[in-house]
């Protein structure tokens, strides 16, 4: 088994694959995601293609094996079951669970997990409407529209959050939106981007184009 920084770093290519589909992941991208050195992160790409978790080139960028991307699935499986846990059965707030599922997330019992997974009643999403990979890796990926793509006249339910930082999970919940909360353009401010929005059928506030760049709705 991977050491918890080899999961990691094969979690971190992952996600940041999956941002830019097509093309490899620098090194520099890694570093920055990590909040480490590039040299740092060359030795650890090193050893994980040693190890055939993922395809390494100096000076090119790297991309996760079969195997990697399994490893790296399984990771994020964990993380978001455990944040559904805590969420649901510990009554953490969806801004409290991160740091504690990246922790939980190393536990390597794959009985533990599929117990985990039937005691939630097998979630097909986390605390911030991210789908969580099946045991066999597979990821539903639900369709839904960044609310700053809306026109107005559209609406919909917040399905999912693109940034789940503690920050603007918390301006959220100052804003009185979360998942399943509905909005519905009102308006677009040609200067700025901002939205006008009514959530709920009932109040109605400005989005700024950072924050509608950062919330979703079905779709």
């Amino acid at each position: 088994m991977p050491s918890f920084t080899e999961e990691n770093y094969l979690k971190a290519v992952y996600k940041l694959a999956e941002a830019a589909p097509g093309f490899d992941v620098s090194t520099n991208s890694i570093a920055e995601v990590l909040q480490t050195r590039p040299a740092s992160v060359t030795d650890m790409l090193r050893r994980l293609g040693e190890k055939g978790l993922l395809h390494y080139q100096r000076y090119k960028g790297v991309s996760l094996t079969a195997e990697g991307r399994q490893l790296a699935l399984l990771t994020i499986r964990k993380h978001r079951l455990w944040e559904v846990f805590l969420v649901q059965k510990l009554g953490f707030n969806w801004d409290e669970v991160h740091e504690v599922a990246e922790q939980m997330e190393h536990i390597d019992s794959p009985l533990l997990v599929r117990r985990l997974d039937e005691f939630l009643g097998f979630p097909r999403l986390d605390p911030h409407g991210d789908p969580i990979p099946t045991e066999d890796g597979a990821m539903l990926r639900p369709a839904h529209r960044l609310v700053a793509d809306l026109l107005p006249g559209e609406q919909g339910p917040v399905v999912a959050v693109k940034n789940t930082s503690v920050a603007f999970l918390q301006y959220l919940d100052k804003a009185g939106l979360k998942l399943g909360s509905y909005i519905e353009v009102l308006d677009k401010v040609e200067f700025d981007n901002s939205l006008e929005v009514r959530i709920n059928n009932t109040n109605t506030t400005m989005l700024s184009a950072e924050v509608s760049r950062n919330l979703f709705v079905a779709g």
